[in-house]
């Protein structure tokens, strides 16, 4: 085979590749760990993620992507040509055609950063599609029907609310709070709260096992570990469920409301499609204990979490990949 379609989902906490014929191939954190005296990347992905907060000085695991869109050029290309070379796609005869999903309202001048990012790559013809659309078609919605969809991507680092029909996107918002801000939000209510430092990675476990945004669904505790703001030494203290659902209140909030004003300016005909059909919640947010139900109870919609929700995007790549040559000429190439 002398050229490879490959799909990425270019997200700001996880970089997922899915290959045509091969499936999902690459799912590692889009974190590079760089020399600051000399500027040369160290190590990427997985390697580079467990070096966040444990690295010397003249180290530092930097994210590249932040609120979806591209922060450091120089690096993002690196990591790419890295995950590129890691899933051995590259042919001396033919460069791969790429499709890579973008947040539905970054301006023009970010959509071309991204290209030409992944076009110095590797990629030859490089495609972008809007991050909701790919959500809905991984999570098997029939979005090419002349009936509403409405999916609720709730990413690492923007949460994208699209109605969509016809195959397109009828009304959409797009909103930098996902799943880094629910971190941010729970590392500051600790160091308020118990005056203790802790890093990403404690605040992201929190989230995942004690965390919670519907009331009394949850009530499960832990033991986490930092430095005390006074004395400078380590010390450990207990969090629950019911104090971490209002750590992250407020951003959960900033969701509804996305979520209720795309519903505000859906056509009436297409309301009442997604009260049958529903809303589906896809994205690493969507497994964020009680999310669906608090979501139910605001939209007065019913809400389900789509299989596999963090693969909702990359598995859309691969359905578009498959139905390229039809679809090149709907995609922004």
């Amino acid at each position: 085979m002398f050229g490879r379609d490959i799909g990425i989902d270019l997200g700001t906490a996880n970089v997922l590749m899915h290959i045509k014929g091969r499936g999902i191939v690459l799912n590692e954190p889009s974190v590079v760990a760089i020399d600051k005296t000399t500027g040369k990347a160290l190590a990427v992905g997985e390697e580079a993620f467990r070096m966040v907060g444990r690295t010397p000085g003249n180290i530092v695991a930097t994210r590249p992507m932040k609120d979806g869109v591209i922060a450091d050029f120089h690096l993002t290309e690196a990591m790419l040509r890295h995950f590129l070379a890691k899933v051995n796609v590259k042919s001396s005869f033919v460069k791969p055609r790429i499709l890579i999903c973008c947040p539905t309202d970054i301006t023009s001048v970010e959509q071309k950063a991204i290209r030409e990012t992944v076009e110095k790559s590797g990629g030859k013809n490089v495609y972008l599609e809007e991050e909701p659309k790919v959500a809905a078609i991984g999570a098997g919605m029939d979005i090419f029907q002349p009936s509403g969809n409405m999916v609720v991507d709730i990413g690492g680092g923007t949460t994208d609310v699209a109605v969509l029909s016809m195959g397109g996107i009828v009304t959409s918002k797009s909103i930098k709070t996902a799943g880094d801000q629910f971190d941010s939000d729970i590392l500051a209510y600790i160091k308020r709260k118990y005056k203790l430092l802790i890093g990403e990675r404690t605040s992201e476990e929190i989230k995942k096992q004690v965390g919670s945004v519907s009331p009394g669904d949850r009530n499960e505790e832990m033991d986490i570990r930092g430095r005390d703001m006074v004395s400078g030494l380590p010390r450990t203290i207990t969090v629950y469920s019911d104090e971490i659902k209002g750590a992250l209140s407020e951003s959960v909030a900033n969701i509804v409301a996305a979520a209720k004003y795309v519903l505000e300016q859906t056509p009436p005909e297409l309301s009442a499609d997604i009260i049958d059909r529903g809303v589906i919640l896809t994205g690493g947010g969507a497994l964020l204990h009680g999310m669906d139900s608090l979501l139910t109870d605001e939209l007065k919609v019913p809400v389900l979490i789509a299989e596999e929700p963090m693969h909702c995007v990359a598995v859309g790549t691969g359905i578009i990949l498959e139905n390229l040559d039809k679809m090149s000429t709907r995609l922004k190439a």
